[in-house]
């Protein structure tokens, strides 16, 4: 308890007093292990070189997000890196909510359209709630099936005996959702106007973008200033995982992960909460296609800037702790009840089928990374992870958009395990072949990937860490998360998965939500090998040749530009 209370100590003083307390404070950390000890110097040399580097640059293009005031940082719920209990990685849930399932109710897919039947599939068969989040919806044919199926599904709720209390709720983002005359706004307004009662369409406007900013920078521009990122789709208990967004190409030929958790009733009211928490602070479309903010809510661009963060915090973290609450009681009430032969408890009830006879083996812990609102969490246990893996230990790590913040390249050059990076060749890079600036993103990629690999060989680490390019004739790649092998096994332990993509959109300007995945289950582990291999088999080593490629040349003025705004995509 000692060491628990340490860390907290450490964590709360240290968010309020900068770099400088961090190494103060390191001493008051336990030493049975030195993993968090490390971590938080790491973080402290950030701070600091990141002052460093800040004071030299001038151009105007990185000014844009500092033009209103910077929100306070929240702390961090302490933690301790140490294999305890079931697990080693249970040190997450003194962060976030743990939900131990059974691994039976998990299963993994594999392509676009398994995806896309499955949720068609389920809003059909949904009798409570459909909760939608993601960054924006289609306008095709495709798309318009998925919410015809919607209108189906609150039709029938309607036609049964009693009133209704089957509810949608869909989470956009108000910039992308908005663009062009048909947008996800008109696709979704004939829900809104049939069933005002039972539809909520709520539209995330960044903070980041207001006042002048907002005025100068046009549509498609105004996205890099900060998004609504998340992609969740619930359906009564069922929650489908992802990185997809809801357009016709991630149903078909955009490859993606996803991952179903099925019977999960704590984990769907946990992702609705959460879901319902960023609507409250986000605007709401009306039937007329205006939109207006929750009564007596601050407004996200005309309102104060760090009132609007701080009431936005205090909102996504009632969700987070009054999550980790429940689950405290619920662990403390069944370890209560197993101590006294409790003959009701399921796991002893020898005539129980299915699940009910056997201990959960997995472990889900939902990671929200919002640092517009001073919430961290993703960016702290993915940072951890990478800390803390151990020689020998192998980490598979797949981005469709490779733009590794530096404290994650860092990490990645000066730990023990071993890596393989997944990343899109720039034919199927989603930006490949647009028209006008944008069709110069993949080369910058390209520029980017070419300056981490010279930075590998140059520390002689091409044994440790490896690139892979993925390439598929017709598809575009989307795929982001982690997989972590234990040393001496052939099987992860361990999986991210969700909206996040490594880089410093990902953690500095976006609304991100991920899940980490632990099981002792060698059937689900294997499915996450599969899906792995699956991946990977679809991709080429990265070499010195790559770069001498006609399709990897990249023009002088991309590569004078993309240090000054490759944080912006």
């Amino acid at each position: 308890m000692a060491a628990a209370g340490s860390g907290s100590s450490v964590v709360s003083m240290a968010a309020a007093g900068g770099p400088a307390l961090w190494r103060r404070l390191l001493g008051l950390l336990p030493h049975g292990r030195l993993g968090l000890a490390a971590l938080l110097g790491r973080l402290s040399d950030r701070l600091s070189l990141g002052r460093d580097r800040r004071s030299r640059r001038s151009s105007w293009l990185l000014l844009a997000p500092l033009l209103t005031p910077v929100v306070p940082q929240v702390t961090a719920p302490s933690f301790c890196v140490c294999p305890e209990g079931a697990h080693r990685f249970q040190w997450i849930r003194n962060l976030v909510p743990e939900f131990a399932v059974s691994s039976s109710r998990i299963r993994v897919l594999s392509s676009p359209t398994e995806f896309y039947e499955l949720m068609k599939e389920q809003i059909k068969a949904a009798k409570q709630r459909v909760v939608v989040a993601s960054l924006y919806l289609g306008t095709g044919l495709l798309e318009q099936e998925l919410v015809d199926c919607i209108e189906e599904t609150l039709e029938k709720s309607l036609q049964a005996s009693g009133p209704s209390d089957f509810r949608v709720s869909i989470l956009l983002d108000f910039t992308r959702g908005s663009r062009g005359r048909k947008n996800s706004r008109t696709m979704l307004l004939p829900l809104l106007r049939r069933f005002p009662e039972q539809v909520r369409v709520s539209l995330f406007h960044t903070p980041n973008l207001r006042g002048l900013l907002k005025c100068l920078i046009p549509e498609r521009f105004n996205e890099t200033i900060g998004l609504q990122h998340i992609k969740v789709y619930l359906f009564d208990d069922n929650v489908i995982l992802s990185g997809a967004n809801l357009s016709d190409s991630y149903f078909t030929n955009r490859q993606d992960r996803y991952v179903f958790l099925q019977d999960s009733h704590e984990i769907a009211d946990f992702f609705t909460e959460l879901v319902d928490a960023i609507g409250d602070v986000s605007l709401h479309l009306q039937p007329d296609d205006t939109v207006q903010m929750m009564e007596g809510m601050v407004h996200p661009y005309q309102g104060d800037k760090t009132t609007y963060c701080e009431v936005a915090n205090r909102r996504v973290m009632e969700v987070i702790n009054a999550a980790r609450t429940r689950q405290e009681l619920h662990t403390q009430t069944f370890h209560g009840r197993r101590s006294e032969g409790d003959p009701l408890l399921p796991q002893q009830n020898p005539d129980a089928g299915g699940d009910q006879k056997t201990e959960p083996d997995t472990w889900i812990y939902p990671l929200i990374q919002m640092k517009p609102f001073g919430i961290q969490i993703d960016e702290i246990v993915t940072e951890t992870l990478l800390t803390e893996a151990e020689r020998g230990a192998r980490i598979h790590l797949t981005t469709g958009y490779f733009n590794l913040t530096q404290a994650y390249m860092d990490l990645i050059l000066s730990t023990r395990a071993e890596y393989q990076i997944l990343l899109a060749s720039p034919e199927v890079n989603g930006f490949f072949g647009a028209k006008g600036v944008a069709g110069a993103i993949p080369a910058a990629y390209v520029y980017i990937e070419h300056q981490f690999y010279s930075e590998v060989c140059c520390l002689g680490q091409q044994d440790r860490v490896q690139l892979r390019e993925y390439y598929r004739n017709g598809w575009t790649f989307h795929a982001k998360g982690l997989w972590l092998y234990l040393a001496g096994s052939s099987l992860p332990c361990l999986t991210l998965i969700g909206s996040p993509n490594f880089g410093y959109r990902s953690v500095h300007r976006d609304l991100e939500a991920q899940v980490a995945i632990v099981t002792e289950n060698r059937d689900l582990q294997q499915q996450l090998h599969q899906e792995q291999e699956q991946l990977y088999l679809k991709s080429g080593v990265v070499s010195l040749s790559t770069f001498e490629q006609p399709t990897r040349y990249v023009k002088l003025w991309v590569k004078l530009v993309t240090p000054l705004i490759k944080n912006f995509f």
